[in-house]
């Protein structure tokens, strides 16, 4: 009987001990073997679905670095999320990064492939929610969110970037497919990622912040708050920005650290705020269909000569107008590319855009232009 309890317990300890994991794993992608540091909390069921949060660390950093100073597993425990921290490769310089353009445009390595090998890999381990999964990262690593957020937003919800930005390539070639959720953490006094940007390699953080407000819709005007000042001896203060009333309920924010420099603010510099806590707060009100809870509204574009409805749309918009001619239309993303464009034939027209992705576009006609907001 002693030796059959030891076989028992061997077979249970699994089960017991599977919860609550660091995991240091490799993929290969590209032919190129990638690692990357996989945090599971002791709360994880895998009968019950998880949000996903990737953290991606900054240029000539690494996965165990940034693992350990933001200490999202702290969260995680009482969360109940799961952690990838991916390691970037090495350039031509010698250093760790992800290819965003900028800096990095010599690189060949396709960095948005490999975070969506690592989501696959990941999903098909665990029990992730699909409609919950993040990006975070710091310096290069909130570049490499941004990005994910233009080219693969049909399987992120939102992101955040601590001192980070969009570089110029990152910015022209942006193409999001849903109303994105952007959390923007940064310093005014950044030396290494300039706020005010450089036209050369990095958009301000003025700029980046009117790309997203204007692509969610948000209102323009925002509310600011200031934080109070908790240390006064980290030689910064903090402003909350909040652009709301976007499209399905997502905001655009922006936590000003006004005296700043190129921080994780909590870890070092700023002593006001909690950076990976004030990132899942954020995280946490959305899933990829925007604010959790909140129904679509269903509104219209109305115009003196037309109006457009409904909005948000699905599979087909109806022009309302009273043009007594036939009228030409045009579908344009937000960059000014054009989409779709056709002919508006009588008073009341009806345009499929069934195949057009979900995401928020300009909608011209009779040389005035609306934003149409195209939803699943």
């Amino acid at each position: 009987m002693k030796s059959l309890k030891i076989i028992i317990s061997f077979i249970c300890l699994p089960f017991v001990s599977y919860s609550q994991q660091t995991i240091n794993a490799t993929l290969t992608h590209d032919n190129i073997q990638r690692s990357y540091i996989l945090y599971v909390p002791a709360s994880y069921n895998p009968t019950t679905a998880v949000p996903l949060i990737f953290c991606f660390h900054g240029y000539g950093s690494n996965a165990n670095t940034n693992f350990a100073y933001t200490n999202f597993r702290s969260i995680a425990d009482t969360a109940g999320f799961i952690v990838a921290h991916p390691q970037g490769t090495i350039d031509n310089n010698g250093t760790t990064h992800w290819n965003v353009g900028g800096w990095t445009i010599g690189s060949t390595i396709d960095d948005v492939g490999f975070a969506e090998a690592l989501l696959d890999t990941i999903s098909s381990d665990y029990n992730i929610n699909p409609e919950r999964v993040y990006s975070t990262g710091m310096s290069n690593g909130g570049y490499m969110s941004f990005l994910i957020a233009c080219q693969l937003s049909d399987r992120f919800a939102a992101v955040a970037s601590v001192t980070g930005s969009m570089t110029p390539q990152t910015f022209s070639a942006c193409n999001p497919q849903h109303p994105t959720p952007i959390l923007q953490i940064h310093g005014t006094l950044d030396g290494t990622v300039p706020y005010t940007g450089d036209p050369l390699w990095t958009l301000s953080i003025a700029d980046v912040l009117q790309y997203w407000t204007n692509y969610n819709n948000c209102n323009p005007n925002p509310t600011t708050t200031q934080i109070p000042d908790l240390n006064t001896s980290d030689g910064s203060t903090v402003e909350h920005i909040v652009y709301s009333g976007g499209a399905n309920g997502v905001k655009t924010e922006h936590f000003k650290v006004i005296g700043g420099d190129h921080d994780w603010p909590d870890v070092w510099g700023n002593q006001d705020i909690n950076s990976s806590i004030e990132i899942w707060k954020f995280f946490s009100k959305y899933d990829i269909q925007g604010a959790i809870g909140l129904p679509l509204t269903v509104e219209s574009i109305v115009d003196n000569e037309f109006s457009i409805y409904p909005i948000p749309a699905s599979n087909t918009i109806n022009v309302s107008s009273n043009f007594n001619k036939e009228t030409s239309y045009e579908i344009l993303s937000l960059n000014g590319n054009l989409i779709k464009k056709g002919i508006i034939r009588s008073s009341n027209f009806s345009i499929d855009v069934s195949k057009l992705a979900p995401a928020t576009y300009y909608f011209k006609v009779a040389n005035k232009t609306q934003k149409l907001i195209k939803i699943k």
